[in-house]
């Protein structure tokens, strides 16, 4: 007999027994916590297994499970998880051919934003599913194949290349202002089309209408209302294409679900070329926003009418759309530590009609800036030489040069330049509320003084500030907190390359269509509590 088996015999029984009960115990306690941990790495790895544990109340059991893939999907591997994940493609026109969570939806001022899920859900693309319409070429390809057309005062089949975001931007050997690559002379006008191709890789679209929380029409509106602005074109032909798509959509089986509430579409014109009141030729653009069908629809411009209810302002298209956030933090940094030797700058061109506010803010603006040394003006409006501010190195340069970047009202209230000095880190200096502040609530922090100045439009205009003055009084500690902010904001307002995923951060895309699914989430909440009270 060994020594241990006798030192056990001589254990009295009670002590056997406490020794024999610590080991079931423990046996115990690491199958159960097993079992927690195998729960838990079901939870997070979806992986599609089924796992069923019963809760400590016993009163239900939870069960996981992925939602059924249709039957014409492809499973393709995605690098942000640690397992296939099913991706659905829609159903949409191909416009390369041209060379080159669903959650709790918060309200602020009437835009429903979407929340991180309150519970686990092993479909990632639950709540933000997106299905695409299959269009009548005529209202997106055909028009960028009619590119030379588009426009009547310049030609924009250049501006159509590259999916939309334009002639890549080579920089001089000597030039060091830009990275060195993706970098675009990507047109103002030209959001339709870098959005549908960006849409065209979102993950979570489908071909089962059922399954869409939003519904996506790819009609490039602006670049057809663009065709028509000027030249005394008949309100018949403006209006043509417009009252064919709303025929179209709503004999389609998901209007009538929704009667089109959950549907969206994409202009890339300010709110006024969509909204003619009158039907008489000289009046300007076209009817489209006041059809009966697209006031039901979500609308995403570069610029609002003010209170309509169903617009929603995202950023105008910069010249930057990197591939990978390595390339965002690159430029970030890049603008941190870049030497800004003006106090403000401002890039546009005179207006001759001196009787409008808009002329007589810009005209004085100018004044003040070219007998400033302490500000550097980029005339917009010179013809005799070549135009410096159509060129993404000239105007960024600018912009990196200055602490402060000066954003009047143009030819409408808001500019393309605001979201330039942004991504040059140039601290935006507003004179309208409309020019940013109630426009891009999605995008930009609702305190507008964490990232810009107001000077009060007749301020300037009456003479009775000057501007030089007014930002040399801004402390210090002010301007690096709106630097720091401004800087922050950039991936925020830029369109990533559009066949790109950005892994950690939100683009302007990003954020637009987590804006428009909160927005159609809330109506149909809304509309749910409706039907409950009134039942």
């Amino acid at each position: 007999m060994s020594e241990g088996q006798a030192q056990n015999m001589d254990k009295p029984p009670l002590r056997k027994f406490f020794d024999s009960l610590r080991f079931v115990f423990l046996i115990s306690f690491m199958f159960c916590f097993s079992l927690l941990l195998l729960d838990y790495y079901v939870a997070v790895s979806d992986h599609g297994i089924e796992f069923i544990l019963f809760h400590i109340n016993g009163t239900n059991h939870a069960q996981r499970h992925t939602m059924p893939e249709p039957s014409n999907s492809s499973s393709i591997f995605n690098e942000t998880a640690h397992c296939p994940e099913k991706k659905i493609h829609a159903n949409q026109n191909d416009v390369s051919a041209i060379p080159a969570a669903q959650g709790e939806v918060h309200k602020r001022n009437n835009i429903g934003v979407v929340a991180d899920p309150p519970s686990r859900n092993l479909d990632s693309c639950s709540g933000k599913y997106i299905y695409v319409h299959d269009l009548a070429r005529s209202f997106n390809e055909d028009l960028l194949k009619g590119c030379h057309s588009l426009m009547r005062w310049f030609d924009m089949c250049p501006y159509m290349t590259n999916l939309g975001l334009g002639p890549k931007v080579i920089e001089k050997p000597k030039e060091k202002v830009l990275l060195k690559e993706n970098w675009y002379a990507t047109n103002q006008f030209s959001l339709e089309v870098i959005f549908h191709n960006t849409m065209k890789n979102y993950k979570c679209l489908t071909k089962d209408s059922s399954l869409a929380s939003a519904i996506y029409v790819p009609y490039y509106a602006g670049l057809d209302v663009g065709q028509y602005l000027w030249g005394g074109f008949n309100v018949s032909i403006r209006d043509a294409s417009p009252k064919e798509l709303v025929k179209w959509l709503a004999q389609q089986p998901e209007w009538k679900r929704m009667w089109g509430r959950d549907h969206f579409i994409v202009g890339g014109r300010i709110s006024w070329d969509f909204r003619r009141v009158t039907d008489t030729n000289d009046d300007w653009g076209t009817k489209l926003m006041l059809l009966p069908e697209a006031k039901n629809m979500s609308i995403l411009l570069i610029e609002s009418a003010g209170s309509k209810e169903n617009e929603f302002p995202i950023p105008y298209p910069t010249y930057f759309h990197p591939t990978t956030e390595r390339e965002i933090f690159q430029w970030q940094k890049k603008m941190r530590n870049v030497k800004r030797p003006y106090l403000f700058s401002f890039a546009g061109a005179p207006r001759p009609d001196s009787n409008s506010l808009s002329s007589s803010i810009r005209n004085e603006i100018i004044k003040q800036c070219q007998f400033r040394s302490s500000c550097r003006f980029l005339n917009c409006h010179d013809s005799h030489h070549h135009n410096h501010c159509n060129d993404p190195v000239q105007v960024t340069k600018v912009f990196q040069s200055s602490v402060f970047c000066i954003q009047p009202p143009g030819d409408s209230f808001t500019r393309r330049s605001t979201f330039d000095s942004i991504l040059a880190g140039c601290i935006p200096v507003f004179f309208d509320p409309n020019s940013a502040y109630n426009q891009y609530l999605w995008h930009l922090p609702k305190n507008g003084s964490s990232y810009s100045v107001y000077i009060p439009v007749t301020d300037v205009t009456q003479k009775r500030v000057m501007i030089n003055e007014t930002l040399s009084r801004v402390p210090k500690s002010e301007v690096l907190a709106m630097k720091k902010e401004i800087i922050k904001l950039i991936p925020r307002i830029i369109y990533r390359y559009p066949s790109s995923r950005l892994e950690t951060v939100e683009d302007a895309f990003d954020i637009s269509v987590k804006g428009i699914l909160g927005r159609i989430e809330a109506i149909k909440r809304d509309t749910t509590k409706v039907n409950d009270s009134s039942s």
